[in-house]
């Protein structure tokens, strides 16, 4: 991770679960931290938990992922009052629970906007600034990570239990093709920015219920695992990219 001291990294979603315990250890790892969240109370609350040096090193914005404008503002700020942009941890996410087929459009709509345009928004935004800050050789260089799911490979059934998830999965589905996308898009502009989809299984967040930890019997994992897979992708050589993870708990039943 020394390649990355003193870089700046963006993560999304960052007031709570994954979000949080990645900005927790990117700032572990000397890099310059700027949170954005709906709730940036919470991340200033996160802020109260680190130390003097660390609290530093991390900026809140307030931002939607959802609204374009709203992206576009905070990159523009980003990059005005810290600089170059290297990472981007895409881990906003929303999940409604409900039938596909009898739920309110708009909380269908919701989960669209925030899973796969939320991606689109701050991916499109960070990689501009990636191009601004080539390197000597002239290729832009930086890393992008997608939060995605065991249900972006697999749409479960659990015997007994209505199906909930809805429109999920498949917003899960998308961003590993995205993943590719832009793969082959980042290559074929000639650019060395590297793409790494992080897949966990049930993680223990807020958008986790009760029920759900019962179906799987408490065999889940937590924030901080899903971190360490964020960190090992970004750890990687520069000639190396950590394509694709999946992390699945010891036992899980999906």
């Amino acid at each position: 991770m020394e390649q990355l001291k003193s870089k700046i990294a963006v993560v999304t979603g960052a007031s709570s679960g994954i979000g949080a315990a990645v900005v927790k250890d990117l700032l572990k790892a000397q890099l310059i931290v700027i949170g954005l969240a709906r709730r940036i109370e919470r991340v200033e609350q996160l802020k109260q938990q680190l130390t003097g040096e660390e609290q530093q090193r991390l900026h809140a914005i307030r931002c939607d992922v959802t609204n374009a404008t709203a992206v576009a503002e905070a990159f523009k700020e980003i990059s005005l009052s810290h600089g170059s942009i290297h990472v981007l941890v895409n881990n906003a996410g929303c999940l409604r629970m409900g039938q596909l087929c009898q739920m309110p459009p708009e909380q269908i709509e919701e989960v669209l906007q925030t899973n796969i345009m939320g991606v689109v928004n701050c991916t499109r935004n960070a990689f501009a600034a990636m191009q601004e800050a080539a390197g000597a050789d002239g290729q832009p260089r930086g890393h992008i990570i997608l939060i995605n799911s065991i249900l972006g490979h697999n749409v479960p059934v659990i015997p007994g239990h209505v199906p909930s998830l809805n429109i999920y999965p498949a917003t899960k589905y998308a961003l590993t093709a995205m993943n590719e996308i832009y793969r082959q898009e980042f290559r074929a502009l000639g650019t060395r920015i590297k793409v790494t989809s992080i897949s966990p299984g049930l993680v223990d967040t807020e958008l986790i219920t009760e029920e759900q930890k019962k179906i799987c019997h408490g065999i889940i994992l937590q924030p901080e695992d899903v971190s360490r897979a964020v960190m090992f992708a970004l750890s990687s050589p520069p000639h190396v990219n950590i394509y694709e993870l999946i992390i699945k708990p010891a036992g899980d039943m999906i």
